[in-house]
């Protein structure tokens, strides 16, 4: 695409980012992108825009040789990766905001752009207002780059903050997320993780060029956070986030999961409150570097997407230097995690694959021990996520096998067996 071209946009849905972004867009006469066409499904229903337009058929944008741009902000997946793929062979620049489809399609999608050669942007599929993206292609080089933890999605942050400092239950916290439009009707995909690991798929590609199906990522959701937990968490002086982390190990490759976490009230992520999103970034010479921003809603993930049509006018690519320029990180199933693990009965813990316990309480209606635990029990394993079971890292969660050793080492000189 040329430098300072005039962008012809093509949309693809008129919900709650797609007309976000049509008002935007008419705020933003400097930029010199207009709508020429809106293809949505519904053709009956009101909508606040010219009838002239709308249409039905994908035809008339994908293949209208005057639009040069296609964003897409539909929630079909399937029907979304059709509309990416047939844009990018039709010579078309593309903007889109479908995580589940990114993450899904993520292979697909990195040959189409080195076979098309041309753009395709999704800011606003990771953390909406937060320019995450950007910066981890831009500014973060693949070696420099120690970690990134996030809090992803906006609707279990809403959900959890409600629970630990209003003593909500999580039924009522819900119910509360979903009246202000915070969770949807079916909250499924926030609720158990899906939607936070498909964003966390797609980071962990700019961050460390690591290209991984999410089904491939440890995760969990707060489907199982009990109100027992938040007491616990007071008690410690802490706040429970879903927290998605990535960490470089000392062998080189990646820890990476999305699991429910205990924060401490000094970290960054327990400023994040309600329906915002947090990004800590720490690199070899800059320490940590915190983004702080709304990840949802109608004018914040508009505006994500709207970053991503003003860069198409100086033809901006991601260059996946992490990927094509350095040698790709691979994901590690090779380390320890600190876990505080709550539940009905102590028959459906298996405590015999825990490394050590450090600590148990057993009470009249809910018990819970802490402890470290290897990685590959919870990958290979799914004890933690039934029987009423409720599992939390703690913080500062990720243990090496040196550190293992360490600390053994030390615990049996401190009991003068060594």
């Amino acid at each position: 695409m040329e430098t300072h071209q005039s962008l012809t946009i093509g949309l693809f849905g008129f919900g709650v980012v797609g007309e976000g972004l049509y008002k935007v867009l008419h705020q933003t006469s400097s930029l010199k992108a207009e709508i020429k066409r809106i293809c949505i499904k519904n053709e009956n229903k009101q909508r606040n825009a010219p009838a002239s337009l709308f249409t039905t058929n994908k035809n008339d944008l994908l293949f209208d040789k005057e639009i040069n741009v296609i964003v897409e902000v539909i929630d079909d997946s399937n029907a979304a990766f059709e509309i990416v793929s047939t844009a990018l062979r039709q010579g078309k620049a593309v903007v889109s905001a479908s995580k589940k489809m990114i993450a899904e399609h993520l292979p697909e999608i990195l040959q189409l752009q080195l076979e098309t050669k041309q753009s395709f942007l999704c800011e606003s599929a990771a953390c909406a207002s937060i320019p995450v993206i950007r910066n981890l292609e831009e500014y973060y080089d693949n070696d420099l780059l120690h970690s990134i933890k996030a809090i992803v999605n906006g609707s279990t942050n809403f959900i959890l903050t409600k629970i630990v400092e209003e003593n909500l239950a999580f039924k009522d916290a819900l119910l509360l997320a979903q009246q202000l439009g915070f969770a949807e009707s079916n909250p499924t995909l926030d609720i158990e993780g899906f939607d936070a690991v498909s964003k966390w798929s797609i980071l962990l590609n700019h961050a460390y060029g690591i290209v991984e199906h999410p089904s491939n990522i440890l995760f969990n959701g707060i489907q199982n956070i009990q109100l027992h937990d938040a007491v616990i968490a007071k008690e410690k002086h802490q706040e429970i986030k879903l927290v998605a982390q990535a960490k470089k190990l000392n062998d080189g490759k990646v820890a990476a999961f999305v699991l429910p976490q205990f924060v401490k009230q000094d970290d960054h992520l327990a400023f994040v409150k309600n329906e915002y999103n947090g990004v800590v970034i720490e690199s070899g010479f800059a320490d940590k570097q915190f983004f702080y921003g709304k990840g949802a809603g109608s004018f914040p993930t508009a505006s994500a997407v709207l970053s991503d049509i003003a860069a198409l006018r100086y033809g901006y690519k991601y260059e996946y230097k992490k990927l094509y320029h350095h040698q790709p990180h691979i994901l590690s199933t090779d380390f320890y995690i600190k876990v505080y693990v709550s539940f009905d009965n102590w028959e459906s813990i298996p405590r015999e694959k825990f490394e050590w316990i450090d600590e148990w309480h057993a009470g009249e209606e809910r018990n819970y021990l802490s402890g470290v635990l290897h990685v590959s029990e919870l990958i290979e394993n799914n004890w933690w996520k039934i029987n009423n079971t409720s599992l939390i890292l703690l913080p500062d969660a990720i243990i090496e096998d040196i550190e293992i050793k360490q600390l053994k080492k030390r615990s049996l000189e401190l009991a003068g067996i060594v």
